[in-house]
């Protein structure tokens, strides 16, 4: 495939930063500052580059930890919905859910990030871009966003994402190459023309499959098409369950650390995904 003919409309070569090789990509922080700090350390021996995909705060403990760590490491972070709104001083996460349960546990996630966010780091959470633009070595044209590059805050389920709906969102948003978070379970596929789409999970709680590393995506961009393997990510949970009971945040956030089983933000997920957890 012509990755710089598909879509003739497309910015010119110069708008866009280049990457090769490997490239590391993380999203869901959650305010987990242990797992990041981890991440930090292990992924230059994976990649030559390394993008967050958003949402630096949520359930974890001490917001300002995980923001001063990603501002002192210089790491690019699209902006996600979470940092969006604690930037902005909004009254919620905006996370997408539509379930009371969801919403409630979701609110009181936020309060406790929005409330531990100092203001200089809510003023550099409003500033971060909503979407990253890269260039393969081969032409190919690498969008990294939170949700999907239409919203922000909506959720690319492996299950409810068909190829022809995938490839939809691929030619509106003039992109061989889609990379983005929010579910908190990675995924990736091969579209039948070749392009290419990968759900990097979340470093900031397990991904609902009973083990207590998290995930992050190692994009490579060196063999003749795009491909990413999920590396996991061990990192001492057991001082995060002990930092999180200190500051009084929830105890199921807490057991999800603990057991590797999400226990809230059941609603949202659809049922294939929701018949591989526990709950």
């Amino acid at each position: 495939m012509d990755m710089d003919t598909r879509h003739p409309q497309d910015c010119p070569r110069s708008d866009h930063r280049e990457v090769s090789g490997r490239v590391a990509l993380f999203g869901g922080v959650y305010n987990n500052h242990i797992a990041l700090s981890a991440l930090l350390a292990d992924a230059p021996s994976q990649a030559s580059e390394i993008f967050c995909l958003g949402d630096v705060g949520a359930f974890g403990p001490h917001p300002d930890r995980s923001v001063e760590i990603l501002r002192e490491a210089g790491v690019p972070i699209v902006q996600g919905n979470y940092d969006r709104s604690v930037g902005l001083h909004r009254g919620d996460c905006a996370c997408g859910y539509t379930d009371p349960r969801d919403n409630h546990f979701a609110a009181l996630s936020y309060a406790y990030t929005f409330r531990n966010t100092s203001e200089r780091n809510k003023d550099f959470l409003a500033t971060l871009p909503e979407e990253i633009r890269l260039r393969g070595p081969k032409g190919e044209r690498i969008l990294l966003c939170h949700g999907s590059p239409r919203r922000q805050n909506e959720f690319l389920w492996e299950s409810l994402s068909p190829d022809p709906f995938l490839a939809r969102l691929l030619d509106d948003a003039q992109c061989d190459v889609l990379a983005v978070t929010h579910t908190g379970i990675p995924w990736k596929r091969r579209l039948p023309d070749g392009r290419f789409v990968v759900n990097a999970g979340a470093i900031g709680r397990p991904a609902n499959d009973g083990q207590t590393h998290v995930w992050y995506a190692v994009l490579d961009l060196s063999g003749e098409s795009p491909d990413a393997a999920f590396v996991p990510l061990r990192f001492d949970h057991e001082r995060l369950v002990e930092e999180m009971r200190a500051e009084r945040i929830v105890e199921p956030f807490v057991n999800t650390v603990e057991s590797g089983w999400w226990t809230t933000c059941l609603e949202i997920l659809p049922s294939r995904e929701r018949a591989r957890g526990m709950y």
